[in-house]
Parts: structure tokens; sequence; C-alpha cells
């Protein structure tokens, strides 16, 4: 763990920091490979792959009506309340966030311009399997393209050995409407949602998180289906002053060692004691958790910075850029207003990223890497189309006709200027 104050770290230490996007061309070749396979020999090349990767042998590929109730009747009811209110709190969030259907202002007298809303017909979302199940990503890239308003959403999901999937992320997928869903993970997975396949419906948009493989074929099939953003290993950064507590602290950047040991964790903060503190702390708990291995791994990525002042934490942050933001200060309100980038941000010692991830509503799929300076994190806005509208009257048109000629004959392009002319000459 990188354990220093900010003014003394190297060049070659900051930049290992910020700089921390898996490599993609690393893996763009294997990636390649699979994706032409799948392209090429369909339903065969993704039942190939499942064998090779997830040591699974798979028949039918879509999971049957009869699965999905038979996983239904295996889960705690108590489980499926909490599943319940869970996606009861996503769908209001992201019903919040729904634009209006179709508006106009006038612009001038006799010229309307407008925008209408339409969903996107098809989108697949990928929901990771592997170290562990995640039901809560089912919810999260599900719902909001429910919310939104897309009729077609498949899931696809990678099987366990034994073929099946995880029965909890399918009753996650049901309670969140999915109308498909598919025992495929991996590179195999997006390159089938891309597609298609004899089994797989192509998509016109492929959203959730990934693996640096499943990040790459994203990246490599956007002539095929769009893309919500790259998502890489998940990060914390927490901006904290000495009125922060220590254990909150150190317990959050161990919630998010444990998801991955490529995970990045970063406390700053401008109190030495804090900081101190933290680092036993995170020592002590490290030994305890029962994810410890991949917590010891992934905490050898973590940094605890020391600024001399809240401004240089701030201005570490931002330029850190981090997927979960957290901050712990006397003046949240005020370390907020000068955030400028990051995915989800939890305010206050009462605010874990726990939160966030489950049942607060907002949405835990976010971009990674530093990339939040450039995307924003799932929302209802990846899952809609805008067309803007002109309506104009004969005085509209008239009242703009001389701009119109004028620019239009600067560019050369005589057919657009006589399309106004022509309109203007009619008597009707």
């Amino acid at each position: 763990m990188l354990y220093k104050k900010i003014k003394d770290l190297a060049n070659g230490e900051l930049e290992n920091l910020m700089e921390r996007a898996s490599d993609l061309m690393a893996v763009r070749d294997a990636v390649e490979t699979i994706l032409e396979d799948v392209k090429k020999d369909g339903d065969n090349a993704l039942r190939h792959y499942t064998e090779k990767f997830d040591k699974a042998l798979i028949g039918a590929i879509e999971v049957t009506e009869d699965e999905i109730n038979e996983a239904m009747t295996k889960i705690d009811p108590s489980l499926l309340k909490h599943l319940d209110k869970a996606a009861s709190n996503i769908r209001k969030f992201h019903e919040a966030q729904l634009p209006r259907d179709k508006w106009f202002i006038e612009i001038s007298p006799g010229v309307k311009a407008g925008q209408k809303t339409v969903p996107l017909r098809s989108v697949g979302a990928y929901v990771p399997g592997g170290r562990a199940s995640y039901p809560s990503t089912a919810l999260m890239t599900i719902i909001p393209a429910k919310v939104a308003g897309v009729k077609d959403v498949a899931m696809c999901t990678p099987p366990g050995p034994d073929g099946k999937v995880n029965p909890l992320t399918l009753a996650a997928a049901k309670v969140a409407g999915a109308d498909r869903i598919y025992r495929l993970g991996g590179v195999q997975a997006v390159a089938a949602l891309a597609y298609g396949t004899e089994s797989v419906k192509p998509v016109d948009k492929i959203v959730g998180p990934g693996n640096v493989f499943v990040t790459t074929a994203k990246m490599l099939i956007r002539t095929h289906a769009e893309i919500d953003f790259p998502a890489g290993p998940s990060e914390i950064l927490i901006i904290a002053d000495e009125t922060a507590n220590p254990d909150f602290i150190a317990s959050d950047m161990l919630a998010q060692a444990e998801h991955d040991p490529n995970s990045i964790c970063v406390l700053t903060t401008n109190s030495e004691e804090i900081a101190a503190n933290t680092q036993q702390r995170l020592g002590e708990l490290a030994d305890t958790t029962p994810r410890s291995e991949i917590v010891k791994e992934a905490l050898q990525n973590a940094a605890i910075l020391i600024g001399a002042s809240l401004d240089e934490c701030i201005e570490l942050s931002n330029r850190f850029g981090p997927e979960h933001l957290e901050i712990m200060t006397a003046d949240d309100e005020t370390v907020l207003d000068r955030i400028d980038s990051a995915g989800s941000i939890f305010m206050g010692k009462y605010a874990p990223v726990s939160t966030g991830d489950y049942a607060s509503g907002t949405n835990h799929v976010l971009p990674t890497a530093g990339y939040t300076r450039l995307y924003s994190g799932l929302n209802i806005n990846h899952f809609l189309k805008y067309s803007t509208i002109q309506q104009l009257d004969r005085k509209g048109l008239q009242s703009l006709s001389d701009t119109i000629i004028t620019l239009a004959e600067e560019e050369g392009l005589y057919a657009h200027a006589d399309a106004v002319r022509l309109r203007l000459k009619k008597n009707e």
C-alpha cells in the first residue's frame, strides 16, 4: 500500500495511480478471435467457449420459463422481499430521471422547434459471474431499460459448472422484468448480443460491467451495437478530514477491495492521524475478513495520501476521477460543490458505497479508470434516443429565408437555397 504525503509522491507513483486503465491491447487478439468465431459459427462457438471458460456443457442457450420459476421457488421469501425493496427504490429513482416524451418551444413567430424522445428497441444487459454472483447488477441494468420503455431486454450471465444460472440472479432478472435470459458469459456473450446467433437475437445496445476481456469486446463490437462505457475493476476514493471515523473509512476501503484483486482503494485526507489510524485498521480487518486473500491482494494497489489541505485532497480526487467517491468531512456540501469528476458520490458517515450498490436507488454500473471525466454512470438516458423537430408556417420560413439562402449559397449548396425560394414563390 502506498502511504505518503501528496507533495512527496514521485512522478511515477502519481502517474501509476492515475493511469490505472486495464491494458485492453494486451487481450485484443484473444478477444477478436472469439468475436470472429461467434460471428462465423454461432451457437456452436458459444457452447465451445462456455465449456472452455466456464467449464459448463450447455444444451439450450436460453434459460426456460420453467427454470426461472424453479429458481424462484428456491429463494427464501424474505430474500425475495429484499430484492423487491431494492428493485422498487431503483425503479423510483430512474423514473425520476425520465424526460418529457415531446416538447416544443417557439424560436420566433411561426418557427417552432422541439424534441421527441423514444426508447431503444432492444438492449442486452451483461451481468458478471465468476468470483461471485451479482443479482444486484441484474436489477441495475434491466430496471432502467424497462423504465425507459425498452420493449426487448435480454440478460446474459455465465452459468456454473452444472450449466445452470445462479437462482438469485434469475430471480432478480424476473423481478426486474427481463424478457429473455441467456446462460452466457465473457466475450462470447458480448459477441452473441452484438451479432446474433441461431439462439440469440442481436440487440441495439449492450450495458453492464465486466472484466478486461468483456470491456475489450464491448469496445470492438461498436459498429454492430452501441455500449454504455468502459467499466473495469471497481474503485473507491474517500475524501476525509479530522472529523471522519477511521473505522468507517477502513471498512469501506475493505468492501471495495473484496470485489477483485485489481480493485483500487484510495484515501486522501488532510489529517495525519486519520491516515495512520485508517492504515492500522485496514491491516487488522484484512486478516479477519472472509475474502481475505482477495482483499490483501487488492490492498497492494491501495493508497493513503495525506494532503497539506482539504483543497489539495479535492484536487487529487478530481484528477483521479473515481468510480465511487465518499466524502466524510465537516462540510460535505462545500466539498461536493467542487467535485467535477466522479461516478457516484456518497456523502456523510452514514452513506457507504454499499447503499448505492444495492438499495438507495441510484445505479451502481459506473465508469472506472478515470473515464468519469468523459462518461456518466448508467442512467435513463442510456436507453433513450432524441429526435429534434422543426415545425414552420409560411411566416416563419419567410423570417428565416434571407439567413438560410445567404448561408447556403455561401457554402455552394444552391439547392438548399432553392428549397426555401420555391416555397415562398408558391401562393397556396
